[in-house]
């Protein structure tokens, strides 16, 4: 897909750079391979907020794409190319022999009428799948390219602007307080006082004798 660029009338637009969507679908999604997606808004299956600075967002319905891909050596033409709101990468509309539909991850150079198979072995084109261990050295994969134009757009993610202890006050944050602008006045930690930047934090010991090498000791 082309990069498309826009002209700095906005400042929203002055640094933006896009896919171009133009040869997209239009229209809605296959209703049946799409379901209801609710937004957690950082809350726990007992309402309590355990990840910070998300909530709201844009709507959004989720498109139930094949992962798996288990119809083995079942050719599907691709039917069209769609936008999916809850990932970076474009998917496909792709009907099998058997008149099945489903919706499968988009790579560069995938168009509409090209036919995709998942198999043991089969050839290295856009869309086709097969085992890591078949695949021949040096195959380009699937990849994604994640591009954020500006401030509105995160919240349309539904990511909240994230404040930094150091501006905060004495009674919200131990790094808040103080004359002027300040760089917290201690090592840093987390709202809740606890250590945040390397201190060793494992107190489980009684799984010490199943670790036979530590990742975390330093190299000689």
């Amino acid at each position: 897909m082309a990069l498309k660029t826009y002209n700095p009338t906005t400042p929203g637009q002055r640094q933006l750079v896009m896919v171009d969507r133009s040869a997209l679908y239009k229209g809605k999604p296959v209703k049946i391979l799409t379901e209801g997606k609710q937004s957690s808004g950082g809350r726990n299956n007992l309402g309590r907020m355990t990840v910070r600075f998300r909530g709201g967002g844009h709507k959004k319905a989720y498109r139930i794409v094949d992962f798996k891909r288990t119809k083995i050596d079942m050719p599907a033409t691709v039917e069209r190319l769609e936008y999916d709101p809850n990932r970076t990468a474009f998917i496909a509309l792709v009907k099998y022999e058997d008149g099945t539909r489903s919706y499968i991850l988009a790579p560069q150079r995938l168009a509409v009428g090209d036919t995709v198979v998942a198999g043991n072995y089969v050839d290295v084109k856009p869309g086709n799948v097969m085992p890591l261990g078949n695949m021949p050295i040096g195959t380009i994969i699937h990849n994604v390219e994640l591009k954020i134009g500006k401030a509105g757009r995160n919240r349309w993610l539904g990511r909240k602007p994230h404040n930094r202890g150091v501006s905060m006050n004495p009674v919200d944050h131990p790094h808040g307080g103080g004359e002027g602008r300040t760089s917290g006045g201690r090592h840093p930690v987390t709202p809740w006082g606890k250590p945040t930047k390397g201190k060793k934090t494992r107190s489980n010991k009684s799984t010490n004798r199943f670790i036979l090498l530590s990742r975390h000791k330093r190299k000689k």
